[in-house]
């Protein structure tokens, strides 16, 4: 498409620098208010992306880390420990053991906290009065900070469980501190307070400690934690059955045991139901119960050293300052993951179903549209061959209006060609007068934007039908006549024609001209069918001089003229229909700026347009189908369903990493195969070569998403209230005399 702008004013003095004119002063604060929307959309889509590696890396660390380690030696941990009692902390720097005294219980939980599982065990140790050690993984306590908050306030103790319950033996010393300070934050957001208790994935017993994990528990010493294991294990996870689970948690007669079970992991309803009875049989043999902290309180360190006042002291601290602050945030921030995945999920179902939906629909149109169309004995009433008339709006067009022109000085059907120079600096009028074209005349008007040259040049038109094109576009020999057929039907105010990428040999030019193929001639034949086409294309459309005048002409209310002419010729009663074998061959953009430029204007128009003719929705009669019909269809398709289509790529690589590489991958190809199926189909409708559906996956990978981006970004610019130039794409002229139909 053309893009008018204001032409440069004469070069300054020699000597003194030239202010910028009115035009140049506003395009520079366009181009200002422009570049915070722009950062806008952009911060939108990191917070997405940082949304959803958010919610991935609680559920599993990217790159998780399944390994645990079993069968090595412990030639480097000291006897003392592993013989010693199951509360292993380093006053003083020194290894010492606690066991915890006789006839008392530590009841200690792993893996929570679940939110159906640990409220049910939160509920039973209330009701019997009994404390709990509770071992918990971060991520977890990020996601349900309320039961955290509970637990804490009930009296139990909780120790960190790392963030991502994976054997720290294999990490390195950094990923062991992250696991750790994570935890911690988390439960500073939760329930305010740190803790000084810490128990291992994998490592319930002091016989697990080998020489790579030793370090860790060294280290963690050092640091002021205290390493809980156990001497009774219930083996709940492997579901044996409650009474299984009540006998193996039970210590022998009189001795002091740190007991395990599990809040989470699994089905825990064995659990809930052996918890009770556990609880009843050892009070009724005179044990009580107590956490971590009391049974360091009651009884001495054994072991490999004196007693220290580290062990002495609580566990729980108070969480302030920053560690505080930063952990309602760790808080605040999972909340919106938590919501804002599901919600993701929910429209990416929605969108899904549309997305396949406008496929299946687009298939069945089409071919009805082309076997409709192609039909022997079909036509729109007695041939249409009087004269007409072919505008071509040109800005700044030396490069293509030589082959624009003699073109149309080949079309089999008679027309007459006004040229409308808007305003043109590099001498466009002077190149269209110079060729000495039969039936071409120049029109000069200073510039004032395509719009206003199409209507200059539907006032000159001799002829009662109008054909508009762009100036960088060039007709086949017989576009024109086949583009003036469907007038034969009186009801018929205009035709869009089939637009075709000419400079289609790189590859931003092939991901075009597949989207051309694809995405809007395929819909155009679907459109006609509903009678509810939204848009005659710049590039060729072919109006009655009476309807164009009826509905005020080519309105500058918006960017897309198109658009707004097209809406505005069926709210008056005008059928529009697509003439797919008139063909018109234009440049594409030929960079990717030139492109986020051009698609930007017609994503941005196109929002203008339907703001412009909401009322659509409420017209009544034939008039009101496309308020009924396309309205809906338009919004749908090229507006909701595109801005919320990334949630297909984004859920895909997040499934990629997070859940089931092969299984995202399967559905990923499965849908770029339906694509593939719909593209093939309509490069078969319009006679093209399918090499070039070769590069439709990379297209899928690369050109998509900054079709996604300009549509946002477009989104944006319209909620915030902005406004936007027309910009003037760069022209090179390489769209010459059209090879043919599938070159």
């Amino acid at each position: 498409m053309t893009t008018p702008t204001t032409p440069p004013p004469a070069p300054p003095a020699r000597g003194r620098r030239r202010a910028p004119s009115r035009m140049e002063r506003a395009a520079g604060r366009a181009a200002a208010l422009q570049r915070p929307r722009v950062l806008l959309a952009l911060l939108l889509l990191l917070a997405l992306t940082c949304v959803m590696l958010l919610d991935g890396y609680l559920r599993a660390e990217v790159g998780g880390d399944q390994r645990v380690r079993t069968g090595a030696s412990a030639s480097d941990v000291p006897e003392d420990v592993l013989d010693g009692g199951p509360i292993l902390s380093f006053p003083g720097g020194q290894a010492t053991t606690v066991s915890v005294p006789d006839k008392t219980i530590v009841l200690t939980f792993d893996d929570g906290p679940d939110p159906t599982w640990t409220p049910q065990v939160l509920e039973i140790l209330e009701e019997y009065d009994v404390p709990g050690t509770f071992f918990l993984v971060g991520s977890m306590v990020s996601r349900h900070p309320g039961i955290v908050r509970d637990m804490v306030e009930q009296g139990n103790e909780v120790g960190v469980h790392t963030f991502t319950h994976i054997d720290l033996s294999y990490q390195s010393q950094a990923r062991v501190t992250r696991e750790i300070e994570q935890t911690q934050l988390a439960l500073a957001g939760a329930a305010g307070i740190t803790t000084t208790l810490f128990r291992a994935p994998y490592s319930s017993q002091t016989d697990a400690i080998d020489n790579y994990s030793w370090p860790v528990y060294e280290s963690l010493g050092e640091d002021g934690y205290t390493s809980v294991f156990i001497d009774t294990d219930s083996d709940d996870w492997k579901r044996p059955g409650v009474s299984k689970i009540v006998d193996w948690a039970t210590p022998e007669d009189g001795e002091g045991a740190s007991v395990l079970f599990h809040d989470a992991g699994g089905e825990r309803s064995q659990t809930i139901e052996a918890l009770p009875k556990y609880i009843e049989k050892m009070k009724a043999k005179g044990y009580t119960f107590t956490t971590v902290s009391g049974a360091m309180a009651e009884q001495q360190p054994t072991g490999a050293g004196p007693a220290g006042e580290q062990g002495l002291q609580a566990a729980h601290h108070e969480a302030t300052g920053a560690p505080l602050y930063e952990g309602k945030a760790l808080i605040a921030a999972v909340a919106v993951a938590e919501w804002t995945v599901p919600a993701l999920s929910a429209g990416l179902v929605v969108v899904g179903v549309a997305v396949m939906g406008r496929f299946a629909m687009m298939l069945v149109l089409a071919r009805r549209h082309h076997r409709q169309r192609n039909r022997r004995r079909f036509g729109w009433g007695p041939p249409v061959t009087g004269p007409v008339s072919v505008i071509v709006p040109a800005y700044n067009e030396k490069e293509c209006i030589e082959a624009t022109l003699r073109s149309l000085a080949r079309s089999t059907h008679p027309v007459e060609i006004v040229v409308v120079d808007d305003g043109s600096t590099d001498g466009t009028a002077e190149i269209a007068e110079s060729l000495g074209l039969p039936a071409v005349r120049v029109v000069r008007q200073a510039n004032a934007g395509k719009p206003a040259a199409l209507n200059n040049g539907v006032r000159h038109a001799r002829y009662d039908i109008v054909v508009m094109m762009d100036g960088d576009t060039v007709f086949e020999p017989d576009t024109v006549r086949h583009l003036v057929q469907p007038f034969a039907d009186p009801a018929v105010g205009a035709v869009a024609g089939n637009a075709k990428v000419g400079n289609r040999r790189t590859l931003i030019g092939a991901w075009q001209h597949i989207e051309y193929v694809m995405g809007f001639n395929l819909d155009r034949r679907m459109y006609d069918l509903l009678r509810c086409m939204p848009t005659i294309p710049g590039a060729i459309g072919a109006f009655r001089r009476e309807a164009v005048l009826q509905v005020g002409g080519m309105s500058d209310d918006t960017l897309a003229e198109d658009t707004d002419i097209t809406i505005a010729l069926h709210r008056a009663g005008w059928r529009v229909v697509y003439e797919e074998h008139a063909r018109a061959w234009t440049e594409a953009p030929g960079s990717l700026g030139q492109l986020w430029s051009q698609r930007y204007r017609w994503s941005y128009g196109t929002m203008q347009a339907l703001w412009k003719h909401r009322r659509s929705l409420t017209d009544k009669g034939p008039s009101g189908r496309f308020g009924r019909v396309g309205m809906p269809l338009v919004v749908l398709f090229q507006v909701v369903t595109p801005v919320f289509a990334p949630l297909i790529d984004v859920f895909t690589v997040y499934s990629m990493v997070f859940v089931d590489f092969r299984a995202a991958l399967l559905a990923w190809l499965a849908v770029l195969a339906v694509q593939l199926v719909c593209a093939a189909y309509a490069f078969r409708l319009d006679g093209e070569k399918y090499r070039y559906l070769l590069m439709m996956p990379l297209q899928q990978l690369a050109y998509r998403q900054m079709m996604y981006l300009v549509l946002i970004h477009s989104c944006v610019t319209a909620l915030t209230g902005g406004r936007l130039r027309w910009q003037k794409l760069k022209r090179t002229g390489e769209v010459g005399t059209p090879a043919g139909t599938g070159g």
